[in-house]
């Protein structure tokens, strides 16, 4: 059987710096995204291009990756053409080769928080993506609030994430951002969406973690049809975290049906540098590695025939919990 690629996104360097207490350095941002390049995920995204001085140098310094090094921003302003707005110039300047934009896809968000018409917001989308399309950018859209926009006005939100697709955007990227969606929910809305257009292999998961379902939302979309998968080492976030790339990663090589039916870009050599990497995090922010961490914590698999996690990993495609 052919097996489907799945992509790995990881948002470690933006989402986990949104930890409180989390300030990473820029030597720092160089050790976790060598950490990650030679797991072998797809994408690294490396913050918001002139956020502060140590993001500007980490840009400027443009690390040599096999990943996809990638810039965050946000949609252009309403009442800016996309070629006039600094904000999004100082993220497409950047020079990556992939820029990820965020923007609103609730109703409410759209005329509450910025204040403006609904089919405005869907104008700023498209022109913001066409701007990254046209300056030879892969363009990445992330949904924000799209499964409460979805469950509050389901045909505004497909016309948004719809709307960015048309103007080229290679994923559309469907985002969690409050962390309260669960599992059957997010199956159900990621089969809604893919029935109504947009292929699976353009579609993403970003799922934060604040009901303790960031893992498991992420394999329900992959269950759905999504083919991007976005999270950080340890599940590092804002709140209550973002989806475990630790976890999911082990799951996706490890566990059927995943084992056999996707093909990620982490080989088995590089699993069972898993906790390694794990562990590089762990000091960074100089905290205790948690026993209790799945497939990587000194606990994990204990019960299993006296086997812990370490031999596990050394011996992936071996194993089946």
């Amino acid at each position: 059987m052919t097996k489907e690629r799945l992509y790995v996104y990881d948002t470690t360097l933006r989402d986990g710096q949104q930890t409180q207490g989390v300030q990473f350095s820029l030597a720092e941002k160089q050790q976790i995204a060598a950490t990650l390049d030679t797991l072998g995920v797809d994408y690294i995204e490396g913050g918001w291009p002139g956020a502060n001085p140590v993001d500007s140098a980490w840009f400027d310094s443009q690390p040599k990756l096999r990943a996809t090094f990638t810039a965050f921003g946000m949609t252009k302003r309403a009442g800016h053409s996309a070629e006039n707005d600094t904000a999004l110039n100082a993220v497409v300047n950047a020079n990556t080769s992939a820029v990820c934009l965020v923007g609103k896809t609730h109703d409410f968000h759209v005329e509450t928080a910025l204040g403006i018409a609904l089919d405005e917001n869907i104008e700023n989308i498209t022109r913001s993506i066409e701007h990254l399309v046209s300056q030879g950018r892969e363009a990445l859209f992330d949904a924000e609030h799209f499964f409460d926009g979805y469950k509050a006005n389901p045909d505004y939100a497909r016309a948004c994430i719809q709307a960015a697709f048309a103007a080229g955007a290679r994923w559309i990227v469907l985002c969690d951002t409050n962390g309260g969606a669960l599992p059957a929910e997010v199956g159900q809305i990621v089969k809604d969406v893919i029935a109504a257009g947009l292929p699976g292999d353009h579609l993403g998961i970003h799922a934060h973690n604040d009901t303790e379902n960031a893992v498991a939302n992420t394999l329900a979309a992959i269950d759905a049809g999504a083919r991007q998968i976005q999270g950080t080492l340890n599940g590092l976030g804002e709140r209550c975290g973002n989806a475990n790339l630790t976890s999911l990663l082990a799951i996706i090589k490890l566990k059927e049906p995943y084992r056999s039916r996707y093909e990620i870009g982490i080989t088995d050599e590089a699993l069972r540098d898993l906790k390694r990497a794990s562990r590089v995090l762990d000091d960074i922010l100089n905290r205790v590695p948690a026993p209790q961490a799945p497939f990587v914590g000194a606990s994990a698999f204990v019960h299993k025939a006296g086997l812990h996690a370490s031999a596990i990993l050394k011996n992936p495609v071996t194993y089946e919990h």
